[in-house]
C-alpha cells in the first residue's frame, strides 16, 4: 500500500524552522535541480568557511576600542594548521613573550578555529554584547589567535594568569551552518585541562543560531557560576529555569 504524500503546507512550516533539507523531492534515481544547485553552493561555503583568513584588521574599532593583543599557534600557515591539530594548541614561542600576569579574573580570546567566516561575522557583536552584561569583572586585553584550537587557550590564561579563559572560535562548518560560532569556557586554564573541564556554548549565529544576547547572557551566567564554584566542565551544567529535580537529576548525571 502506497504510502499517503507529505502535505505541501506541513512541509512549508516545517521549512520555516529549520535549514535542514526536507522533502527534497527527486528527478530519477536523483535529485531535482534545483536541490542539487542548493548543495553545492552550500558545501561550497562550508569549504570557503574552512580556507578563509583571519582578518583582524580593525577589530580594536569594532569592539569599542579595547586593547587586544595578537598572537599565533605553532602551526606555520593555515594549511599546516588544519593537518596538524596538535600544534594549534600550542602557542607560537615568539608570541609568549606577549602575554604577562595582568591581574585580571578573565580573558576573552577570539581564534579562527575552522570557519574565520564566524569570527568575522559574529565575534565583535558577541563580545560588545558580554562586556554590557559584565560590571565588576576586571576583564584583560582582548587575545587574537590566529591559527587556533580550543585547548590554545590554556596556555594563553596560564600566561595571563587569570582565573577564567572564554575563547571564542569558529566552528567545524557544516552544509547549513558555515558560520557557526563557538563559546569555550575554562576555569583555571592551564596546559594538560581535558575537554570535559570546559563549558560551551554553541551555535551562535543569528537569525538561524543563538542570538547575541541570549548567547552573553548564558556565557554570563556559567562565568558566574564558575567563579562562584570554581570550576567548569561536566560539574557545571545551564540551571536556569529547572525544577529541583531536573537540578538534582542534572548533577547525578
Amino acid at each position: 500500500m502506497a504510502e499517503p504524500p507529505v502535505r505541501s503546507d506541513f512541509v512549508s512550516r516545517l521549512r520555516a524552522v529549520t535549514q535542514a533539507r526536507i522533502a527534497l523531492g527527486r528527478a530519477g534515481q536523483g535529485l531535482p535541480t534545483s536541490a542539487l544547485l542548493d548543495f553545492q553552493l552550500a558545501h561550497a561555503r562550508a569549504r570557503d568557511a574552512v580556507g578563509a583568513v583571519f582578518d583582524t584588521g580593525g577589530f580594536s574599532a569594532a569592539i569599542g576600542g579595547r586593547e587586544v593583543i595578537e598572537v599565533a599557534s605553532c602551526a606555520p600557515d593555515h594549511a599546516t594548521y588544519l593537518q596538524r591539530p596538535d600544534l594549534g594548541r600550542r602557542l607560537a614561542e615568539a608570541d609568549a613573550t606577549k602575554l604577562a600576569a595582568t591581574g585580571d579574573e578573565v580573558a576573552f580570546i577570539v581564534a579562527d578555529g575552522l570557519s574565520a567566516t564566524a569570527v568575522a561575522a559574529h565575534a565583535a557583536p558577541l563580545l560588545l554584547a558580554l562586556f554590557d552584561r559584565l560590571p565588576g569583572w576586571r576583564v584583560a586585553p582582548v587575545i587574537l589567535a590566529r591559527h587556533a584550537r580550543v585547548a590554545l587557550g590554556d596556555e594563553i590564561g596560564a600566561l595571563l594568569g587569570v582565573d577564567l579563559v572564554v575563547m571564542l572560535i569558529g566552528e567545524r562548518p557544516g552544509l547549513s551552518a558555515p558560520d557557526s560560532l563557538g563559546a569555550y569556557l575554562t576555569w583555571q586554564p592551564r596546559p594538560g585541562r581535558l575537554d570535559s573541564e570546559r563549558n560551551c556554548v554553541s551555535n551562535i549565529r543569528p537569525p538561524h543560531g543563538l542570538g547575541y544576547a541570549q548567547a552573553a547572557d548564558s556565557i554570563v551566567w556559567l562565568m558566574t557560576e564558575a567563579r562562584s564554584r570554581r570550576l567548569t566542565g561536566v560539574a557545571l551544567k545551564d540551571e536556569r529555569g529547572a525544577s529541583d529535580g531536573d537540578r538534582v537529576e542534572q548533577r547525578l548525571l
